[in-house]
């Protein structure tokens, strides 16, 4: 699917782009509240700075995606592939990042407040313990180091 498509019709009231494939699409400043992104495939995407607030982003391939400063507060990311992600200074807050692969993420200024990292792999990942302090769940997530959280 073609980026300004996309936004054309989210513009127009249509908010399920379930399974699109958007892989290297330039969605910089696109603000797409609530979009049901279920199973796309955003990988190697220009997300910077876009408002995906609250945004269905589950099974989504967003390796190699480049989402600094974008808006995931809210977002269902549940099992997302964000291997590789640029999310440096992005908004995570209240995210479900539950079984996320985040290994080689770059989360350098993320807030991760309130999130839920439930078996997250975060091997290699760039962020700070203090980050991972700020998460609401952490159980059995694979830290940077490798090791498994209890």
């Amino acid at each position: 699917m073609d980026e300004d498509r996309l936004v054309k019709q989210y513009e127009t009231g249509v908010r399920d782009f379930s399974g699109a494939d958007l892989e290297r699409a330039n969605l910089s400043d696109a603000n797409l509240w609530w979009i049901d992104l279920e199973g796309a495939n955003l990988r190697g995407a220009d997300l910077e700075r876009a408002n995906l607030r609250g945004a269905n982003l589950i099974g989504a391939n967003l390796s190699g995606a480049y989402l600094d400063e974008a808006n995931l507060s809210r977002a269902a990311l549940h099992g997302a592939n964000l291997k590789g992600a640029n999310l440096r200074r992005a908004d995570l807050s209240v995210a479900d990042l539950g079984q996320a692969n985040l290994s080689e993420a770059n989360l350098a200024g993320a807030d991760l407040s309130g999130a839920d990292l439930r078996e997250a792999d975060l091997r290699r990942a760039m962020v700070t313990r203090e980050q991972l302090s700020q998460a609401n769940l952490l159980q059995g997530a694979i830290m940077p180091d490798g090791t498994k959280h209890e």
